[in-house]
């Protein structure tokens, strides 16, 4: 009898566990392209959003910086009472996912492993490209993912810093923003790349110019729908869907509101952004290794 009173009890737990939502994080709006695929994919989950743009970018940062700010982060989601996270910043993923892994036991899914299985796996001639924040590439974070996979897989990449602070601003096609696009990718171009991974959340809004820049034959990796794809079969593993079926609510909150955050974000999303809260971090103050907020 005692046995059956605990097994409800945690199904109960399990249950409102599922009912719970789903945290991102990303350094600006460069994250919404994941929840827009967790949208697409996952359309009853309700999601929390939180892009830390008065702190963009994170790329030119430290790594001990980007990981005091990804525990930050993280620390505001748990708050929220989130089921999951999913790490939507390369430069987090790269300096800090496996910290986050260690100090907190929600379940988390970065950006970089998933987008890595997926160029191996499409990749003919075993010739793979990255463009990415400096913070990203200077990690050599997709590099050591890729060899996990394949070991004899050869790798070429790209610091691309000027992308973000265009993509912010709403620039995402045009002369300058091609110029500068073919100016980076010209030495990956000569190594005879067939597949490019878009390393930041930010790249995917310039994928048009990218691709005329790398021409038809090579195939782009988008992060987002591999990372969501992973999400996704965690909850199959672990029963974590949520059982209404309406679509999820989604609520956004930023560290900043600059004037062309709506524009730009509904760029990013696919859709209205109705819900948003600027939200301000008080002075950082670690407690037993913990940051606080």
């Amino acid at each position: 009898m005692k046995f059956c009173v605990k097994l409800k009890k945690s199904s109960l737990k399990k249950k409102i566990l599922a009912e719970a939502p789903i945290g991102v994080f990303d350094s600006g709006l460069g994250g919404l392209t994941v929840v827009r695929e967790i949208r697409r994919q996952l359309p009853h989950e309700r999601v929390i959003y939180f892009g830390d743009i008065a702190r963009l970018p994170y790329g030119i940062k430290s790594q001990k910086q980007i990981r005091e700010f990804s525990c930050e982060n993280t620390e505001f989601l748990l708050k929220r009472k989130v089921k999951a996270i999913v790490v939507a910043c390369n430069s987090s993923s790269s300096a800090a996912y496996s910290y986050l892994k260690k100090n907190y036991s929600v379940p988390l899914i970065d950006v970089i492993q998933p987008a890595a299985e997926k160029a191996v796996a499409l990749s003919r001639n075993q010739k793979i490209g990255i463009i990415a924040t400096q913070a990203t590439i200077t990690s050599k974070a997709y590099e050591a993912a890729i060899h996990s996979i394949h070991k004899r897989v050869k790798v070429f990449s790209k610091a691309c810093p000027l992308l973000v602070p265009f993509v912010e601003e709403g620039i995402l096609e045009g002369e300058l923003i091609e110029m500068v696009i073919e100016r980076y990718l010209r030495p990956l171009l000569k190594n005879k790349i067939d597949t490019l991974i878009l390393g930041c959340t930010h790249y995917p809004l310039l994928r048009k110019v990218i691709q005329k820049a790398v021409g038809p034959k090579v195939k782009l990796i988008d992060s987002a729908p591999a990372a969501v794809g992973k999400l996704k079969g965690l909850f199959i593993q672990g029963d974590g869907f949520r059982s209404q079926k309406k679509k999820g609510d989604l609520q956004v909150f930023v560290s900043d509101l600059p004037r062309t955050f709506l524009s730009t974000g509904v760029k990013f999303l696919g859709e209205e952004l109705n819900d948003i809260k600027v939200v301000r971090f008080q002075a950082k103050v670690t407690v037993n290794g913990k940051w606080t907020l």
